[in-house]
């Protein structure tokens, strides 16, 4: 209930303040009837009356509408009029309460300079209202005192705890903003990050697929006069190539529409099995390859699978579109106890290659590999040909 009412308070801020002033304004309009007696006997030395009595009323009241928006300034002016009313010679009134409001005011949205600073005025303020200098010191009464100032220190301290408890509160609305933000910030990196793999395997996919069609396209084309059943076989391949390519392409698809109840089961993602399939569809498609395995692999997890499985076919796939028509490649895997060593060279045209230089396929290498830990070095070979030599730690060593 309090929470709600503070809610709406916060809406209707104008409206809120009035609520609060109401009780002090209709005790000042009840107190008229009291004042309105024969001049003199309102207030001592005085015999403003009524009217002045009411006028008194509306100027230390008036500046308590905007107490929220400037505290210190309605502080200071009621403090101001009630001084100036205490040099007059008239007797404290119902309306002088606002000054205790303005008190308060300042303790709940102030710092406490600013609190001990107004709390002092009015310890000040109480203490002239009480003392007739003409009987000095007898007149004032140190319980009296005392009293008027334990109210007035409990009306700052409330202000001091709802000044506390309003900046508590928006400092737990801030972080739950804050962690918020950092929630839907983390959300676009993870997203970005998804896009950034996605990107890369539809790369591995396309290119590497895209270039044993066009390999076997080129060889039927030539064998189709003179050996029609090779060029059958390579068509057959390119059809086969072709529907690899597009189960991968739509699995990987399928990972943007994970959230839609009709997505289907895809294959899972290729690793060390499926070496031997990989290295098979590259020589039907007419490049040589070679495939040496070093060493057992010690329980690889199935990423660092998929890293080695697509270091492997890019690699080839690059030597399919650079290398050459009568280059050759060698494939090297060596199982060590802390890495995984991947080379691949060929004795094609990569001596023409600038050092350094290399396009996206490369590019996603390394970054697979860095993901382990790992780094790729790649560049033509000093006795012809090109060489891309991958390092994967595994184990402690990652």
């Amino acid at each position: 209930m309090f929470g709600r009412l503070r809610r709406w308070g916060r809406r209707h801020r104008r409206a809120a303040d009035a609520l609060w002033l109401a009780p002090l304004v209709l005790f000042s309009l009840v107190e008229v009837v009291r004042y309105d007696r024969p001049a003199g006997s309102a207030w001592a030395g005085t015999s403003a009356g009524t009217i002045g009595y009411v006028l008194l009323a509306v100027v230390l009241l008036a500046p308590l509408w905007w107490r929220g928006e400037r505290p210190r300034e309605v502080f200071a002016a009621v403090a101001a009029l009630s001084f100036v009313q205490w040099l007059a010679g008239i007797d404290p009134i119902p309306a002088n309460l606002s000054v205790l409001v303005a008190l308060f005011a300042v303790a709940a949205a102030c710092s406490v300079p600013w609190t001990i600073a107004a709390w002092l005025v009015t310890e000040l303020g109480v203490w002239l209202s009480m003392v007739d200098f003409a009987d000095w010191p007898q007149a004032a009464s140190l319980e009296g005192f005392v009293s008027a100032s334990g109210f007035v220190i409990a009306i700052a301290i409330a202000g001091g705890y709802v000044n506390t408890r309003r900046r508590y509160l928006e400092s737990l609305e801030e972080r739950a903003e804050r962690a918020e933000r950092e929630r839907d910030q983390r959300a676009a990196i993870a997203a970005a990050a998804e896009r950034a793999r996605i990107a890369r395997e539809l790369h591995d996919v396309v290119a590497h697929n895209v270039s044993v069609m066009v390999v076997q396209a080129d060889g039927a084309a030539f064998a189709i006069d003179g050996d029609p059943e090779q060029a059958k076989k390579a068509v057959q391949e390119i059809s086969a190539t072709g529907r690899r390519a597009l189960a991968e392409m739509r699995r990987l698809v399928g990972v943007l529409r994970a959230d839609d109840p009709a997505a289907e089961e895809y294959a899972p993602q290729p690793g060390l099995a499926q070496l031997e399939d990989l290295i098979a569809k590259v020589r039907a498609s007419g490049l040589p390859v070679e495939l040496s395995v070093t060493g057992t692999p010690g329980g690889l997890s199935e990423g660092e699978q998929l890293v080695i499985y697509r270091v492997v076919q890019e690699a080839l796939t690059n030597v399919l579109k650079h290398a050459g028509p009568r280059a050759t490649a060698r494939v090297d895997v060596e199982f060590h106890p802390d890495q995984v060593v991947l080379c691949v060279t060929d004795d094609g045209r990569g001596a023409a290659a600038p050092p350094g230089e290399g396009g996206h396929g490369l590019i996603g290498m390394r970054e697979r590999v860095a993901v382990y830990g790992g780094a790729v070095e790649a560049g033509p070979r000093r006795g012809g040909g090109f060489q891309v030599t991958a390092r994967l730690p595994v184990g402690r060593a990652a």
